[in-house]
């Protein structure tokens, strides 16, 4: 079978241990991705039950990066649901459970420790309030890593059909503080916690601090958008594809450091 984006992620990360970057790019990889789950029945509602299996390290629930590997593992009829790994963290964080990720179907089979899981939920972003913080000054964002921009116009452009596009500037705030501001334009409050979780992420795996990017939500025609996008870089989210009668879901240790793979 043709190797996967995470296959190689992962291969890269096994050859270069010690480098921070290689793990950083497989969990944001894998973040970003979408997995097969497998369900111990069928969903029911908002409920969804992962199967568990019993290990000396304690219960391991299973994905996979592709439904052909989960047929490949899984040969009789099983209840599965497709979510990204975002999600699937988010089901998982908190109960100490492990994470198996194409286990028996792929040399770059990977088992995740459960503080992986309360690892990758944790990355979050708390909203600025443009009207509790209104900005004084907005210029044109600087210094800021080609490693970032591309990790947020990958993470945004797999939020198609959330929001309209977005804006990235510097501002300087009325207490004279300075920050580059991220405003992400017509996103369904509903859809917000996801978005920002999905921007923490870029900047987690960019390996750069959350306080490097101030996050906002603003209507495309509200003034303070216009503001900014006289001084920005655009950012495009693609209107959502035609449903394929797939189930989707929309995408969600030590808090500096990638977990450690065992």
């Amino acid at each position: 079978m043709t190797p996967t984006a995470l296959d190689l992620a992962h291969d890269a990360m096994a050859a270069e241990p010690e480098n921070e970057a290689m793990a950083l790019r497989f969990y944001g990889l894998l973040a970003a991705s979408e997995l097969v789950l497998v369900l111990e029945d069928e969903p029911k509602g908002e409920v969804v039950v992962p199967l568990l299996m019993e290990t000396e390290d304690g219960p391991v629930a299973l994905a996979f990066d592709g439904e052909a590997r989960f047929a490949e593992f899984i040969e009789a009829p099983t209840p599965c649901l497709t979510l990204s790994g975002r999600k699937v963290a988010a089901l998982l964080a908190g109960q100490g459970v492990l994470l198996g990720v194409n286990l028996g179907v792929s040399n770059s089979a990977a088992l995740l420790p459960a503080d992986a899981m309360d690892w990758l939920c944790g990355m979050a972003l708390q909203p600025v309030d443009l009207e509790d913080r209104r900005p004084t000054r907005v210029f044109q964002p600087t210094d800021l890593p080609l490693d970032l921009l591309q990790a947020l116009d990958a993470r945004l452009a797999l939020m198609a059909g959330v929001g309209t596009g977005a804006y990235l500037s510097g501002v300087e705030y009325a207490d004279g503080s300075v920050a580059h501001l991220l405003a992400i334009l017509d996103v369904p409050e509903a859809a917000q916690p996801d978005m920002a979780h999905a921007v923490a992420e870029a900047l987690a795996f960019s390996g750069l601090e959350a306080g490097a990017l101030d996050v906002t939500f603003l209507e495309a025609g509200s003034e303070a958008a216009q503001r900014l996008r006289a001084a920005s870089l655009r950012f495009d989210i693609p209107a959502l594809p035609e449903p394929k009668g797939r189930v989707v879901a929309a995408p969600g240790s030590d808090p500096d450091r990638p977990p450690i793979l065992r």
